[in-house]
């Protein structure tokens, strides 16, 4: 089993969004608010039966690829871990407009409000930024009443909301981990890449003015009493969410409480370098290099492009100009909440 070279897999938004990824990705737009391009997936936007699956070269959805060889893909501990789940999804994301605030649920709370095996922490490796001064805002700064909350969700007080979390400058090569349960929103202007749990669970804390017109859909049809449950109302330090700076050819990227949840990493060789033997989801940020699987022909790699690497291709050996961002499901010995 080879690595191989995936579709672009554009989804639909409420918000604006789309042209850094069609530019990122060398294609054509296809419309204002496809702001999301989730790569290697086998996860379905919230409510839908196929909207958001990965196909392989060929058209079989990447799902049921998986599924008929797990381990081939997997590899045998995961697969025994796990099935045929990877437990992981990427995506692209291109912030067109300011992102409203909102928080994920941990999978405590999604395993028993809604059935869902996994909630969504997540991370954010920034890949570009349009505006000067582009930031995100990430948890409260300091711990808020849980009345207060509620008032502002029914009051729609979207600037108290905003006001009330941490702003984080940031550019291009920093990463932040986002834990289920922390409020956050994403500024306009920034591309990023996503790793995170498999769900698509959102709870929209700012939903007017963004195209949104049913609260109970801003609450995933839980209403508010429950879905605010969900929320992390402690204040945050921002300092320990910020991931290491990349050093040497292959660098880690985030911080290590997000192992338990999904791993990446910045491969740059110099002029070439083996990377970690196992399922991965690769996107080449920047140059022309090679992907070279232990057993099998080369795969050239070019910017844009979204590679899936099974574990069955062996140890893989990357070359050239080039910048590589890996993505990989959690570690053998993470155990997320």
């Amino acid at each position: 089993m080879r690595p191989v070279v995936l579709p672009p897999n554009g989804v639909p938004r409420f918000y604006r969004g789309g042209p850094a990824i069609a530019a990122l990705r060398g294609i054509e737009p296809r419309g204002t608010h496809v702001p999301e391009d989730w790569v290697g997936s086998t996860t379905t936007v919230f409510g839908e039966e196929e909207l958001g699956l990965s196909r392989v070269p060929g058209g079989e959805l990447l799902r049921d690829a998986i599924a008929g060889d797990p381990v081939g893909f997997l590899g045998p501990d995961h697969a025994a871990r796990r099935g045929a789940d990877p437990a992981l999804l990427v995506k692209l994301l291109d912030a067109g407009q300011r992102l409203p605030v909102h928080v994920h649920p941990d999978g405590r709370f999604a395993q028993a409000a809604l059935d869902v095996p996994y909630g969504k922490t997540e991370a954010w490796i920034v890949i570009g930024a349009t505006a000067p001064e582009a930031s995100v805002h990430v948890g409260f700064r300091e711990e808020v009443p849980a009345e207060t909350l509620e008032r502002w969700v029914d009051e729609q007080d979207g600037a108290a909301l905003l006001g009330a979390l941490n702003p984080v400058a940031v550019g291009p090569g920093d990463a932040l981990f986002v834990p289920a349960g922390v409020p956050h929103a994403i500024g306009e202007g920034l591309l990023i890449l996503e790793l995170q749990e498999p769900t698509d669970l959102s709870v929209l804390l700012e939903w007017r003015g963004f195209g949104i017109d049913d609260p109970l859909e801003a609450s995933l049809g839980l209403g508010w009493d429950s879905a605010l449950g969900c929320v992390d109302r402690a204040g945050r330090d921002i300092g320990v969410l910020r991931g290491p700076r990349p050093d040497g050819p292959v660098a880690r990227l985030l911080p290590e409480e997000a192992d338990a949840f999904f791993r990446a990493e910045r491969v740059a060789p110099a002029p070439e370098t083996e990377i970690e033997l196992g399922f991965a989801v690769l996107v080449v940020l920047e140059g022309e290099g090679t992907l070279t699987p232990e057993d099998g022909q080369p795969l050239e790699l070019h910017r844009g492009e979204t590679v899936l690497v099974p574990h069955s291709a062996g140890a893989c050996r990357v070359s050239g100009e080039v910048v590589v961002i890996a993505c990989r499901p959690p570690a053998a010995n993470g155990a997320a909440a």
